[in-house]
């Protein structure tokens, strides 16, 4: 299985550049590309989940530091789960704009990139569960594997060789790869689209069943 090091090596033979320079700046490049695959794919393999207290009297929720989005917020009342449903923080305001009344959280918003506000104000303390969006730790050569490594690495390798053709500053070589890392990203994209349809079901369609660009 491909790792840091089998990158490295890939991206130096596919270049045919040793160069100190060079192979200075791969870290570099590795991780601009992480960083822009964790912006482009909507995957189960980003999707991190954690456990949070919302303290009573509280409305406030601090996020973890890696914390890019949250797919979803629950707590539990009574060893019942509630999934609080995602609004604005204009809409939490307008729904309780009294903070220090009290109830069962309903709702939640991002109010910051480090933390969340719900409504109603926590009237006891709850326990729940946060999903959110992280980026994997970053490849280097003291972690050697993380998930785009292991799940994403054509579209990893292709990345890093529009990286490697801009730092040569041979855009033939990077408009190539950046085709066939588009390609290869879409491809994910299909494989996470495909792992959120069940096949006992139809798929979700505004227009029905079994229809095609929605024309049947």
């Amino acid at each position: 299985m491909a790792d840091y090091t089998y990158l490295v090596t890939d991206i130096i033979d596919a270049t045919e550049n040793d160069g100190n320079e060079f192979v200075a700046a791969i870290p570099k490049m590795v991780n601009r590309v992480e960083e822009r695959l964790v912006k482009a794919l909507d995957d189960f393999g980003l999707v991190t989940t954690t456990t949070v207290t919302l303290s009573a009297g509280k409305n406030t929720l601090t996020l973890p530091a890696e914390t890019r989005y949250v797919k979803n917020l629950r707590i539990e009342d009574n060893g019942t789960k509630i999934n609080l449903l995602q609004r604005t923080d204009e809409f939490i305001y307008d729904y309780w704009p009294v903070s220090a009344s009290t109830g069962t959280p309903k709702y939640y918003a991002k109010k910051t990139n480090t933390n969340v506000i719900v409504a109603p104000t926590a009237s006891a303390t709850y326990g729940g569960e946060l999903v959110y969006v992280a980026r994997p730790t970053a490849l280097t050569s003291l972690n050697q594997t993380n998930y785009f490594s292991d799940f994403c690495y054509d579209a990893l390798f292709y990345g890093c060789m529009v990286e490697a053709g801009d730092f040569m500053k041979n855009y033939t070589v990077s408009n190539y790869y950046e085709q066939r890392y588009t390609n290869s990203v879409e491809l994910l994209r299909n494989q996470s689209r495909r792992t959120r349809r069940d096949d006992m079901e139809a798929p979700a369609s505004l227009f029905g069943e079994n229809t095609i660009n929605g024309s049947e």
